[in-house]
């Protein structure tokens, strides 16, 4: 049986700073609890219906205490209490391969699903202003499907960190109402690709270190449709066709 304050504990990881106090994040999902085990991530305590998972870190519980413990509105059958992995900034070379920058990306929804596309692309690291969504909310971690397992996200000053390496001669792009025709621009292999925040795009102080700019244009080009595209959608539609160019 769950006590009183393990289940005060699980409750208190929806909060930032409770994450960042225990240095504990939560996973809910048997597919993803089994990915977790076999990863390099260490799971501290797996709460599961009887008969689901076995060891020493698994508390059997009833489906009633499930639902006390979910963050879900349709509880699963598992949850899990996860250590928080430290990630180097220096794996995050954009001089070897592509890199994504998000700058204030504040919905989780989208932050989780520009992980799990950043996982279909091939891309292993994405670095983030710090005030962007936090990788390790319970929705950002359920919205990646099992992507936080691959990808390797940091947090820095966004703006110093693109200013550094567009000196170094890194190609930096962002997107841009102003921007080159994507489909039309010379794209690179490797380099930095920044996208910002849903309501105000990328920041000035973010913008002074973006030395290509990028826009996605609608079709036809002349269409009066939508102002914009979602976050998460534009990241969606850069990346392929950076990807595309390589084949």
């Amino acid at each position: 049986m769950i006590t009183k304050s393990e289940i005060q504990l699980v409750r208190s990881l929806a909060d930032k700073r409770a994450r960042t106090e225990t240095g504990l994040f939560l996973a809910e999902g048997e597919k993803l609890i089994r990915e977790l085990r076999a990863s390099d991530f260490r799971v501290e305590r797996i709460y599961a219906l009887d008969g689901l998972f076995s060891g020493p870190e698994v508390t059997p519980v009833s489906p009633k205490e499930m639902e006390r413990l979910s963050h879900l509105k349709t509880p699963g059958s598992s949850l899990a209490l996860v250590r928080m992995p430290h990630r180097d900034l220096r794996s995050a070379d954009p001089a070897a391969g592509l890199v994504l920058a998000l700058d204030d990306v504040q919905n989780p929804g989208n932050m989780g699903t520009i992980i799990r596309l950043a996982d279909w692309f091939g891309i292993g690291d994405i670095v983030c202003s710090e005030a962007t969504a936090d990788c390790f909310n319970p929705k950002v971690v359920q919205a990646t499907m099992g992507a936080i397992l691959r990808v390797r996200v940091h947090y820095t000053d966004l703006g110093r960190y693109l200013a550094a390496h567009a000196a170094a001669g890194i190609p930096v792009y962002g997107t841009f109402l102003d921007g080159e025709d994507l489909y039309r621009a010379d794209l690179t292999p490797a380099g930095i690709v920044v996208m910002g925040n849903e309501g105000r795009g990328v920041r000035p102080a973010t913008a002074a270190g973006i030395t290509r700019r990028l826009y996605i244009p609608p079709f036809p080009a002349d269409r009066a449709g939508s102002e914009s595209l979602n976050v998460a959608m534009a990241a969606g539609v850069v990346c392929a066709e950076f990807r595309r160019r390589m084949r």
